[in-house]
C-alpha cells in the first residue's frame, strides 16, 4: 500500500521514515479520546484511557478497511 522514500546516499533513520508514498484509499480518523463506543469512560486511569483511545483508532481503521499497519502519521494536539 505504500513505499518508503529513502533518498540515495542518506543514512537510514531508526524508528521513522523520511517519507512515504501512499496509493489508494485514504482514511482519516478524527480526534479520539479514552471512552468506549457508547461514549462512556470505563476508568479514570490515564494509561487505560490511552489504551482505549488506541482501540478506538483501530476500530475506526477496521471500519474503513484498514489496520494499524496502514497508519502513516498520527498527531497529538
Amino acid at each position: 500500500m505504500h513505499d518508503i522514500l529513502q533518498p540515495e546516499g542518506w543514512a537510514k533513520p531508526i524508528g521513522y521514515s523520511n517519507g512515504v508514498a501512499a496509493r489508494g484509499r485514504q482514511v482519516y480518523v478524527g480526534r479520539q479520546i479514552g471512552w468506549n463506543g457508547g461514549c462512556e469512560f470505563e476508568t479514570d486511569d490515564f494509561v487505560e484511557q490511552v489504551r482505549q483511545t488506541l482501540k478506538n483508532v483501530v476500530a475506526i481503521l477496521t471500519a474503513g478497511g484498514a489496520g494499524p499497519e496502514h497508519v502513516t502519521t498520527m498527531t497529538w494536539y
